[in-house]
């Protein structure tokens, strides 16, 4: 089997964007599970929207919160099943990840594009996540089982 370890439903460490993680060895063998499941809160993003600081506060996700699912206008679109990258993917805006990072206790971050979820149908709320990612030693990233149970 040869296939992208950012495929379909995967996970993505830091590694994958800034490289000095990656060359300290920060890859999904080191990745920490207990950040991985446990409860996490689902919110729906404003649709058409790209998450900003404005956004993010908007969203009023109370502190203590560790693992939160963006549910955006790409579930609708149905963005993970197209050909071709759609060049209307709504993401997170560097204003908006930085003031995730200076104002919350978010370590998990999961979207349409943890990656690639199919949040359509989910109601906004707590849920309880599971996210098994294979053990790729070296990798930036693995394809992953993801489920939330209500």
């Amino acid at each position: 089997m040869k296939f992208s370890v950012h495929s379909g439903k995967h996970v993505d460490t830091p590694g994958h964007v800034f490289d000095h993680f990656y060359d300290s060895g920060f890859d999904v063998d080191t990745l920490d599970l207990e950040v991985l499941n446990g409860p996490a809160l689902v919110v729906d993003v404003p649709r058409d929207k790209n998450i900003t600081a404005e956004v993010m506060k908007a969203l009023n996700i109370p502190r203590g919160v560790r693992r939160v699912l963006f549910r955006t206008s790409n579930t609708d679109r149905k963005l993970m099943w197209k050909k071709e990258f759609d060049t209307c993917y709504v993401g997170f805006m560097k204003d908006g990840a930085k003031w995730l990072v200076e104002n919350t206790d978010i370590k998990l971050v999961g979207g349409h594009s943890l990656e690639g979820l199919k949040l359509d149908g989910v109601p906004a709320g707590i849920y309880s996540v599971h996210c098994l990612p294979l053990r790729l030693i070296g990798a930036d990233g693995s394809p992953t089982r993801c489920i939330l149970i209500k």
